[in-house]
């Protein structure tokens, strides 16, 4: 059994290459998978499901084709796409999960996430985080008219970049102590995460047990990309 999980692809119109890039993996490697998790961040911005731009239609077309060879397809929502969902995942032949989750592979239990809820050193962003992951902000944003939601979202984004120029490095990273809690309280051996684009396999030890903390990277110069198998992880 091969599992692979990719994350903070960010695609857009902007950047086609990137595009690209991801049509070669779904109709090439990620078709010897059992499984395929993208762990959020798949687009840049994801406004609703109403949002339907042309250059999307070719991706779409290749992970129901990757479903249809017999990969199964799991979609996290991350920090730049949180409203994609349910509707989204069932468009491109997939499942929605909830993040976090947990997975056993291999006797290897998982706890699963993006990773932006462990970089609780940005209080700023965490307060944002909570506001626009609230079912009710979301069904609010929702009800506005989509131009309206593109605007927004012009805002915001250069909103972020600014913020994420002030911040220190260390603040966009996971907390120390937020990884060590979520272990702790899950129990599982191994945290596996995106987000903070430093790609990486990391030991640490829970209470005096052994665990373990995989970061998935971007896809902005190359295709990152964790495959686990019978012989455990590692990075293609």
């Amino acid at each position: 059994m091969s599992v692979l999980f990719i994350s903070d692809l960010h695609l857009e119109a902007a950047a086609p290459e990137i595009t690209a890039r991801c049509l070669t993996f779904l109709q090439g490697p990620a078709r010897q998978a059992d499984a395929l998790y993208v762990l959020g961040d798949l687009f840049e911005a994801y406004l609703g499901d109403d949002e339907q731009p042309a250059w999307r239609e070719p991706l779409l077309a290749a992970f129901r084709s990757l479903a249809a060879s017999g990969t199964a397809l799991y979609f996290l929502p991350g920090n730049r796409d949180f409203l994609l969902g349910t509707a989204f995942a069932r468009r491109a032949g997939g499942e929605a999960l909830v993040d976090p989750f947990e997975l056993v592979l291999h006797g290897t239990r998982i706890l699963v996430t993006h990773g932006d809820a462990l970089c609780t050193d940005d209080v700023p962003y965490q307060t944002l985080r909570a506001t626009v992951r609230d079912p009710r902000w979301q069904a609010a944003a929702l009800a506005l008219p989509l131009a309206t939601r593109q605007a927004f979202a012009t805002a915001a984004r250069a909103g972020s970049k600014q913020h994420t120029a002030r911040q220190q490095a260390m603040l966009m990273d996971v907390n120390a102590a937020a990884v060590q809690q979520v272990l702790r309280t899950s129990d599982c051996s191994v945290l596996l995460h995106g987000h903070t684009h430093r790609p990486g396999q990391h030991a640490l030890s829970v209470d005096g047990r052994a665990c373990q903390r995989l970061v998935l990277g971007d896809w902005y110069t190359q295709a990152s990309v964790l495959a686990w198998d019978a012989t455990g992880p590692r990075f293609v």
